[in-house]
């Protein structure tokens, strides 16, 4: 039986609920990085089966963890307890038997919380939770799911696996699982990003091209505030545009060479919208990225 913890920072939400009208100056990376190494250190006295997921966010198996006899609950609390005392930081953690609920267990209690599902809880849990708290089920997703008479996880299961598919598509089979509380993705150890990226979806579809490259500059931009938060380790590559039309039907395309600026992207989106030629309800503008720490690696490796 698997033990996850999702481990995540309270600083900013916690500020946002407090003043809802704060002005967000230029944040302190280095800073930010340090302590974020910090908290992780603690994370390693109780398990090196970390996925990180931002700077202040991550996954934790502790399933093999010795720790209090085993207790994820109790490995979780002294967690929080420890970050809490050593750097004056609250975080909420939840703790469940996969990722998926773990991360909704975090959550459950913001800010300066811990949830727990264990597994006998997990049916009665995931039948009460509503659709919209599914990973993946943005505003629109959340709208056609209501149409269809689906606002819970137990309205859900009463759809097949098939039927499910023929409406969302490969997503409707995700939508089975999570409704039933399964999530077999493991902790990705030492995992490295492949690509950074924004998308968005619209509460009205983009009727046409033109609609869609006037939203470009503003994913552009997000897009470079967090290019900008990448490490030294990272190199960039290939810009690609990800298209959703109104029917579900997506499409990606990247092009090696191309230039990451608004002209490229601009020629990249009028491309990957010739292949569909309809109503636009997503965009998304992102960058391949090349490791340069794996490619190091590698080079020591072939040295030696």
């Amino acid at each position: 039986m698997r033990k996850i913890i999702h481990v995540d920072c309270d600083c900013f939400y916690a500020a946002m609920q407090l003043c809802p009208d704060l002005l967000i100056v230029k944040p302190r990376m280095d800073a930010y990085k340090a302590v974020s190494q910090e908290i992780h250190g603690i994370f390693r006295d109780y398990t090196d089966l970390i996925e990180p997921l931002s700077l202040d966010e991550a996954y934790l198996d502790v399933s093999a963890c010795s720790h209090f006899a085993g207790s994820a609950t109790r490995i979780a609390d002294a967690i929080r307890r420890r970050v809490a005392r050593e750097l004056r930081i609250t975080v909420s953690a939840g703790v469940a038997p996969n990722k998926f609920l773990a991360k909704i267990a975090s959550d459950w209690q913001k800010p300066n919380g811990l949830f727990v599902i264990t597994p006998a809880q997990v049916d009665e849990f995931v039948l009460a939770l509503p659709v919209a708290k599914l990973h993946g089920v943005g505003k629109v997703t959340g709208q056609r799911l209501g149409r269809i008479g689906i606002q819970t996880c137990a309205q859900l299961r009463e759809w097949s696996k098939p039927a499910l598919a023929r409406e969302f598509g490969s997503f409707g089979e995700r939508l089975w699982s999570l409704a039933r509380g399964i999530d077999e993705r493991a902790v990705q150890v030492n995992s490295r990003r492949q690509s950074v990226s924004v998308e968005h979806t619209f509460e009205q579809d983009l009727p046409d091209l033109d609609a869609c490259l006037q939203r470009l500059p503003l994913l552009l931009g997000e897009l470079d505030g967090r290019v900008q938060r990448l490490d030294s380790s990272y190199r960039l590559g290939k810009p690609f545009i990800k298209l959703k039309f109104h029917d579900f039907t997506q499409t990606t395309l990247e092009q090696a060479g191309a230039g990451h600026d608004l002209p490229s992207y601009q020629a990249l989106l009028t491309a990957a919208f010739a292949r569909g030629n309809k109503p636009v309800r997503l965009i998304g503008v992102g960058v391949r990225l090349q490791d340069l720490r794996s490619r190091q690696e590698q080079l020591q490796l072939f040295g030696d």
